[in-house]
């Protein structure tokens, strides 16, 4: 058996290597190449779905969520929300500008919540048109908050506060729940940490901070 001359191995080896050396410039190349396309496609992808259906949020019944034309004042303005009832933005200083207003703040891990938001809407039907009621779930999860309503049987007005923004602007403590009381020109006229033991609570609560009488 013949053995290869040493001249043609060497010539082999030195070609060899020419081509790895080549074959790593290529891939650091690519690697480093930037990439217009893959970022317009990041910057055009659809916001990620809450994955909340529109059947779930028809089985919970609730009624549409307030709304004003008009900016609103005070430490709620600039806070915009996801509407429960179709998730549709809500600013909620505008929505409650002109009228008296009760915020529920609640979750629908709570045992106290549970127990009080169907006092909340017993006094939001003896109150009618004099205040407006909105629960505000200070949790992100917003199926479990309308599966939870609607296991309640309760049918207020609310919003997705998923980031407790409102909890924040008012100052109040990590507890739930929490109700504020919120005079027509946005002000904050006090804010109840506790649970409402009944109607009347809430009914002498509203009228001795805010004078509306139910």
């Amino acid at each position: 058996m013949s053995s290869e001359p040493s001249g043609r191995r060497s010539a082999g080896h030195a070609w060899r290597w020419a081509l790895a050396g080549l074959i790593v410039v290529v891939a650091l190349a690519v690697a480093v190449w930037p990439r217009g396309d893959d970022r317009s496609e990041e910057q055009h992808q659809a916001p990620v779905a809450s994955g909340v259906s529109d059947d779930l949020r028809a089985a919970a019944h609730l009624p549409d969520c307030p709304s004003g034309a008009a900016p609103g004042n005070g430490p709620l303005a600039g806070i915009t929300l996801g509407c429960l009832a179709d998730g549709e933005p809500v600013d909620l200083a505008a929505a409650l500008a002109g009228k008296p207003a009760l915020l529920n703040l609640w979750a629908y891990w709570c045992a106290p919540c549970a127990r009080e938001l169907p006092y909340l809407q017993q006094y939001a039907q003896r109150a009618g048109n004099a205040i407006t009621v909105l629960t505000v779930h200070s949790d992100p999860d917003e199926a479990k908050a309308l599966s939870r309503l609607r296991g309640l049987d309760v049918r207020l007005p609310g919003v997705l506060d998923a980031d407790a923004r409102v909890r924040t602007v008012v100052g109040a403590p990590s507890v739930l729940p929490i109700s504020v009381l919120v005079r027509a020109d946005g002000s904050i006229a006090d804010v109840e940490v506790r649970a409402f033991d009944g109607v009347d609570d809430i009914a002498n609560t509203v009228a001795g901070k805010l004078g509306v009488a139910a």
